[in-house]
């Protein structure tokens, strides 16, 4: 059964998703009246606050920061995930999550915390935020401080080896840039070729649709040819099955695609086989760290577990 949500408490009683919040942390502004029907629904439907937005409920008035690069999509189908998981923690609280886009150069108010995505090295961002004394907690791997990520490497390795134990040897791998999560799943991906004593391409691009399209479009007018394809993103594998289907070519008959990130409701007529991160997850565990930053606590990581999700896009390799 799914756990009700602040959603749910607020459109069962009547009342806004702010008086469910206000209830919650005990605010002496709510009648008694709309605050007793208030907690009779919270008992009939048994919610309970998530430890996470209980814990930020003490710091109250609080305002985060959810940083992304510039020329990042706003709002990529992840993104949108991420945040709404995220919400489902800080709008109880009262934490206001702020969208910060760019080098965070132009900002005149800095949020309490901040959130950083997509981690390059020498990030002006990162920089920026420790020399004014902001707590910061990574989505992605980082070796010195607070991150909450999946295992990027791990699934990588998933990934790779559905390719190879199906028997594919001549492999690419479509990749994201200079960022640690392109890194690491290249990293896993490499590592996985080699145990399989497989042939490897390794192409750079975004992560989005287009970006999938128009890299393996080009690579293979030019010339390159692979049995299967390790997309970094779902949404390059969205991409990556798209301009295979406009070359004349079928998945998985003549081309096995994976993808990375589990996303549901992909534009495609057959299931994506994919390595599924647990966002919900990565995201109490975000806020987590957030809150140890806010409080000077010792610095510490939470590596999030993934899963394979097999679908329809991994086949043996065409004879």
């Amino acid at each position: 059964m799914t756990r009700p949500t602040i959603n749910d408490i607020a459109r069962a009683a009547g009342v806004s998703k702010g008086t469910v919040s206000r209830v919650l942390n005990g605010h002496s502004t709510v009648a008694q009246r709309t605050r007793a029907q208030v907690q009779h629904v919270m008992n009939e439907l048994g919610y309970t606050p998530d430890p996470a937005a209980r814990h930020l409920s003490w710091r109250t008035g609080q305002t985060l920061g959810l940083s992304t690069l510039s020329g990042d999509p706003l709002l990529s189908p992840y993104q949108v995930l991420l945040r709404r998981s995220l919400e489902q923690y800080t709008a109880p609280a009262g934490v206001q999550l702020l969208d910060l886009h760019g080098d965070l150069s132009e900002l005149a108010h800095y949020p309490s915390a901040v959130l950083l995505l997509h981690i390059r090295p020498l990030d002006q961002r990162l920089e920026r935020l420790e020399r004014l004394g902001i707590p910061v907690v990574m989505i992605g791997h980082h070796p010195v401080h607070r991150w909450a990520a999946p295992d990027d490497h791990g699934g990588a390795l998933l990934a790779t080896r559905q390719l190879t134990q199906a028997g594919h040897r001549e492999l690419l791998f479509l990749g994201s840039g200079i960022s640690q999560v392109a890194r690491d799943r290249e990293a896993g991906f490499l590592a996985a070729a080699a145990e399989a004593g497989a042939r490897v391409c390794t192409l750079p691009g975004g992560f989005t649709v287009l970006d999938g399209y128009r890299t393996v479009r080009r690579a293979w007018e030019g010339g390159l040819r692979f049995s299967g394809c390790f997309a970094a993103s779902d949404e390059q594998a969205v991409g990556v099955i798209a301009a295979l289907q406009d070359l004349g070519l079928q998945v998985p008959q003549d081309v096995s695609v994976v993808g990375f990130d589990g996303l549901p409701e992909l534009p495609l007529p057959i299931r994506l086989t994919t390595v599924a991160q647990d966002i919900p997850r990565i995201a109490a565990a975000a806020l987590e760290l957030v809150q140890e930053g806010l409080d000077a606590q010792a610095v510490r990581s939470i590596k999030v577990p993934v899963h394979l999700l097999p679908g329809q896009t991994v086949g043996p390799p065409a004879m």
